[in-house]
């Protein structure tokens, strides 16, 4: 069953709304663009004002995940190398305990 008009206006895509908002930021004519959109200029301005919040908190957001990634990697690779050494030191502590007094004899 098709939407009425007034229902399929309203809901509208995220896309098309950022397409909207962003021929706005063009310096689109706002009220052109509410006529040509069939919104209110009001509606504009609240779809406007909530994708510069929106791209704002994005921008926040990727920086501490950056940041939160370095971490991670960095943990990762103090973690790879402690598990290294701890299998060296196991290693060398078995070869000790078969051959305790294994010393290297100069051929001299």
């Amino acid at each position: 069953m098709p939407k009425p008009a007034a229902a399929a206006r309203a809901a509208r895509s995220a896309k098309r709304k950022a397409s909207v908002v962003l021929e706005l930021l063009c310096d689109a004519d706002p009220e052109s663009t509410s006529r040509k959109d069939g919104v209110t200029a009001a509606t504009l301005t609240e779809w406007r004002d909530a994708f510069l919040a929106g791209g704002a908190e994005a921008l926040k957001i990727r920086q501490k995940d950056l940041v939160d990634e370095q971490g991670r990697r960095m943990k990762s690779v103090i973690a790879e190398m402690a598990m290294g050494n701890e299998l060296l030191r196991e290693r060398i502590r078995r070869m000790e305990d078969e051959k305790p007094f294994l010393r290297w004899r100069s051929r001299v």
